[in-house]
């Protein structure tokens, strides 16, 4: 099964997680698990939330992570920063990698973005060089705008 083939088979998963009305937290777990699950050659799949002023780390699946990052560190922070995707085909090559496990290869970070306003960045690792590529931008993206549409209008319900 190629990539288009494998996320157009995972999107109706990630609807069918989003359809109870639930806790923002409780949403971030539960897509982390999937996507770890479902994508073989994400080693690494999570979520690093924003506070206004860094990202701190939320729901994984993977091995212990970085607590906090600033905007200006790592791809986390460039995506977090630009609010566009950053894809990194050897981590190891970037300029201010943060190397929270020293096994990771390459890495694809996607932000979650409401009216120009950065809510997290979904992050994924891979053991191996260049695994993620525009297959994997396109519909993470998709998945990211999923989640927000769910969110945001819980987080107003609080």
């Amino acid at each position: 099964m190629n990539k288009r083939e494998l996320y157009t088979n995972l999107l109706p998963l990630v609807d069918g997680l989003l359809t109870d009305q639930q806790q923002p937290v409780s949403i971030y777990a539960n897509i982390a698990a999937l996507l770890k699950e479902q994508l073989p050659y994400a080693s690494w799949v999570g979520f690093y939330l924003f506070n206004g002023t860094a990202l701190y780390l939320g729901p994984f699946q993977g091995k212990v992570a970085c607590v906090d990052i600033t905007l200006n560190r790592g791809v986390c922070g460039q995506a977090g920063r630009t609010k566009q995707t950053v894809i990194v085909n050897d981590v190891h090559a970037f300029p201010g990698h943060i190397a929270c496990d020293a096994g990771s290869q390459s890495e694809i970070v996607v932000p979650l973005v409401h009216q120009d306003k950065l809510i997290a960045v979904l992050d994924l690792d891979s053991y191996q060089l260049a695994s993620f590529d525009v297959v994997d931008q396109e519909f993470l993206e998709i998945i990211a705008k999923k989640i927000i549409a769910k969110i945001i209008p819980l987080s107003s319900l609080t």
